[in-house]
């Protein structure tokens, strides 16, 4: 062969080399997992979260692979144990869960109503019995029918939708619960579509077996339009809510009992997303775009004092535990770390997802994700948010204890499950139960964990 057929040839295979590179880099989606039955321990080293590396800002383009020196497998009774299943009937704007009281049947032996007779088989004497009602506190959930507004309610443990009020706002697009369920704040376009109304409503105090009337009337008021982001006190008991006068941004507290409001935060930044992990701390981080540097801020609403936590980050999104002191993060590659701001370091968990596909667990010692099995190579998480891309969802748990990552459920592998894309996780009291809306439909779901 010519030396200059042979340059040619040598020419031909690098550009068959780079296309097909090219190809398979930027074009095939990427399994998100290693193996979807296992669990992996990626802090084992330093608990809680292991090695540490930098501090306030990641490398943005630091691809992080996963770490499976330490997987452990489910047990089968664990698996058992978890149950999947549909709450509504209905696509919801929102959700709350919190504590009713109900009647439970137990039987007194001690009672003179007679209702059935046994035998002492020792005695040969008859044992009176009778049926006797008495309560149990149990988790119940208050959600609201996005096309209606009209609000329903079941119990946790046994579903049993039942409409609780008559108000009616056609389309509504998000809806939050407070006070323990006894208020309720709607948010929904004006017929201009173009300005955003803000409902406060009071839900009528409900009496013990009286769970089924459908006409309770809620009253209320409306905030300022044009509100851009509102989130709920821990306790439940007030709302941050930020709206934009000239070119600030106001943030408030409103008390939902009392009505009284505070203002707590000034910003000529008018680009906030807010967070309420504890009465001490508000966090505001900057909506995120793929291509801008993100921050995140902590403000107390009693001192108003206002300290940067997170700076730098392309694409961030984050998620508070209670405790204040770690916060969960992702950047524009979704890759999700944890940030402890008493050591200031940061340690990759070693998934991708969004922080809001996250809950964090009362003692914040455990987190469960929805984490979805593929992603496609494009601008996270604005492609995301667009509606551009859509995921299918795993539920992951992370204890911060001992360093176990585990992925816990395949929603598509149980029976009368589908495919899921998980948004606003949420727990219960006792960590029985979590709920999430699967964002292709906006169906609320239900998950036993024990």
């Amino acid at each position: 062969m010519s030396k200059r057929n042979l340059i040619l040839l040598i020419i031909i295979l690098v550009i068959i080399i780079t296309g097909a590179f090219w190809y398979f880099y930027f074009y095939q989606s990427v399994n998100q997992n290693v193996n979807n039955t296992e669990n992996t321990n990626f802090f084992g080293n330093f608990l809680p979260f292991g090695k540490s590396k930098s501090t306030t800002s990641p490398n943005n383009n630091e691809n992080q692979s996963t770490d499976i020196s330490g997987y452990e497998s489910i047990t089968e009774e664990e698996t058992l144990n978890i149950k999947l299943e549909k709450v509504s009937s209905f696509p919801i704007a929102g959700y709350e869960i919190f504590i009713k009281e109900r009647y439970k049947e137990t039987t007194n032996p001690q009672q003179t109503t007679k209702e059935t007779e046994s035998l002492d088989i020792i005695s040969n004497i008859p044992i009176l019995e009778t049926n006797t009602l008495s309560t149990e506190l149990v988790p119940a959930l208050r959600y609201v029918n996005k096309a209606t507004g009209n609000i329903y309610q079941t119990f946790a443990d046994k579903i049993d939708e039942r409409k609780f009020s008559s108000l009616t706002i056609p389309r509504v697009y998000e809806a939050f619960f407070g006070n323990k369920g006894e208020s309720v704040v709607m948010r929904y376009l004006k017929t201009d579509n173009k300005t955003i109304e803000t409902f406060v409503g009071t839900l009528p105090k409900e009496f013990l077996g009286a769970d089924s009337s459908e006409t309770n009337e809620i009253k209320g008021s409306f905030l300022p339009e044009n509100i851009s982001d509102i989130s709920v006190s821990p306790d439940t008991s007030k709302i941050f809510y930020l709206f934009n006068i000239e070119d600030n941004a106001i943030g408030i507290t409103l008390s939902l009992s009392t009505n009284t409001k505070v203002q707590v935060f000034n910003s000529p930044f008018t680009e906030w997303l807010s967070f309420w992990p504890n009465d001490k701390m508000i966090t505001l981080t900057t909506k995120p775009s793929a291509n801008i540097p993100g921050f995140m801020y902590i403000t107390n609403p009693e001192t108003k004092d206002f300290n940067k936590i997170l700076s730098g980050i392309n694409g961030l999104t984050t998620l508070t535990s209670p405790s204040g002191k770690l916060v969960l993060y992702s950047n524009n590659n979704l890759s999700l770390s944890v940030f402890n701001t008493d050591t200031k370091e940061s340690s990759s968990i070693g998934l991708k997802t969004l922080p809001e596909k996250c809950v964090w667990g009362t003692a914040s010692d455990v987190v469960y994700c929805a984490v979805p099995k593929y992603t496609n190579r494009v601008e996270y998480p604005d492609s995301w948010y667009q509606g551009e891309v859509s995921f299918s969802d795993e539920i992951w748990k992370v204890d911060t204890t001992n360093g176990n990552t585990i992925m816990i459920l395949d929603p598509l592998t149980i029976k009368d499950g589908e495919e899921v894309d998980a948004i606003k996780l949420d727990l219960d009291e006792n960590q029985n139960y979590l709920f999430f809306v699967n964002k292709k439909d906006s169906y609320l779901w239900k998950i036993n964990l024990k």
